[in-house]
């Protein structure tokens, strides 16, 4: 059974509204992510509640690096309250979302996939990213083996999409999408990143 989505999901999702042009989608960070989930279906919601869950164990500097390194725009931490704080925000968001119906199914199949085999190939591709900064590779390190997986390797997808600097060999590509066909991850996710492979 396929992921709900063919396109990029959970937390990872939620990191790309912060573009440049955020602030146009809602006065606050909550309020951009409160308009999202109330458009999209529960799946999302359940995926990004998921998603936030799991990274809650994670210490706050952590995860601001790895909300900072995902999104293009991150508003200020000190506005957020800290990574931590921000991140329970974003399960309170979905659970308010939730609410509104009392019939929401579990995820089910591929969608609860963790990407535990996965591991060691995502490891390797972190510490294969030398254009991302030493302290992003590191959480990312911390989330692959505290985490999942499979959120890791969302958040590192996302990380290379966001890094200046970034360019990826025809062989690191052929890598990634390996291990996105291993998390059964649909179409687009890792597609995302196509256009940084060097000609």
């Amino acid at each position: 059974m396929p992921r709900f989505t063919e396109f990029d999901f959970g937390v990872s999702w939620v990191m790309h509204f912060f573009h440049q042009d955020w602030t146009y989608e809602g006065d606050t960070a909550a309020d951009v992510v409160a308009k999202h989930l109330a458009e999209s279906a529960d799946e999302e919601s359940l995926a990004v509640r998921r998603d936030a869950l799991i990274l809650g164990i994670l210490p706050s500097p952590t995860l601001e690096v790895l909300w900072e390194a995902g999104s293009q725009y991150m508003p200020s931490f000190e506005r957020l309250g800290g990574g931590a704080e921000w991140t329970r925000t974003v399960v309170g968001l979905c659970e308010a979302r939730l609410s509104a119906n009392p019939e929401v199914r579990p995820l089910t199949g591929a969608d609860t996939e963790d990407g535990t085999a996965c591991l060691d190939a995502v490891l390797a591709e972190i510490e294969g990213a030398p254009f991302l900064a030493a302290e992003v590779r590191a959480a990312l390190t911390d989330c692959a083996r505290r985490c999942t997986p499979d959120v890791a390797f969302r958040v590192l997808l996302r990380a290379i999409s966001c890094a200046p600097d970034a360019s990826l060999s025809a062989e690191q590509y052929t890598r990634l999408e390996a291990i996105g066909s291993a998390l059964q991850y649909g179409e687009y996710v890792v597609d995302y990143v196509r256009y940084l492979v060097e000609q």
